[in-house]
């Protein structure tokens, strides 16, 4: 991995500072809680991906199984929401289902309401208890408020075969992308 070798949570969070992305407190909050691991290299780019959530700045939705896909999608909004500052209000989420049974795959509905206008994306699922990725990911993208300089970005890495990987959206100026991508070795597929 590019730049994988010299990443730990203290690199990220100088840099996240030094860009504009997080406060100085967050940092110093973050490292605290990660005290006994801040220096120590990361394995791979996933693994500092991930700490990006951790900063605040992103959000990952979950490979694994989850609780449910009728309720587990309004929490990852939830989240998404808080990251970009709470200034849109994500209400009714729901999933409404489609046609036939999960085994060949659904073509269902993930609804809400985006400061009280209808969304509705569509989702392919498979099972009960996994996101439709996505799906998943375009729910994220509407969370940002529309003057907000920032905007959701699907956050690629190297990935080994395989292996499963959460997908995680980081919230972000062009400008701290192209920092992300020159610091960190992130790349942002359109």
């Amino acid at each position: 991995m590019s730049n994988a070798s010299s990443i730990t949570y203290t690199k990220i969070g100088a840099i996240l500072y030094e860009i504009g992305m997080v406060t100085e407190e967050t940092v110093r909050g973050v490292l605290e809680d990660a005290a006994g691991y801040a220096d120590e290299e990361m394995e791979d780019q996933y693994a500092a991906a991930s700490a990006l959530e951790h900063f605040g700045v992103a959000v990952s939705v979950h490979a694994d199984d989850i609780d449910s896909i009728h309720d587990d999608y309004a929490s990852l909004l939830e989240d998404a929401v808080e990251v970009a500052g709470g200034r849109v209000a994500i209400t009714d989420v729901r999933l409404v289902e489609g046609e036939g049974s999960l085994e060949g795959g659904r073509l269902d509905h993930l609804e809400f309401e985006r400061d009280g206008k209808p969304v509705s994306i569509t989702a392919d699922h498979y099972a009960e208890d996994y996101y439709d990725h996505e799906a998943a990911c375009e729910a994220i993208t509407v969370t940002a408020h529309d003057d907000d300089p920032r905007s959701w970005l699907y956050l690629d890495f190297e990935r080994l075969p395989s292996r499963g990987y959460d997908s995680i959206m980081v919230l972000a100026t062009p400008e701290q992308a192209q920092a992300l991508h020159d610091r960190l070795g992130f790349t942002f597929p359109e």
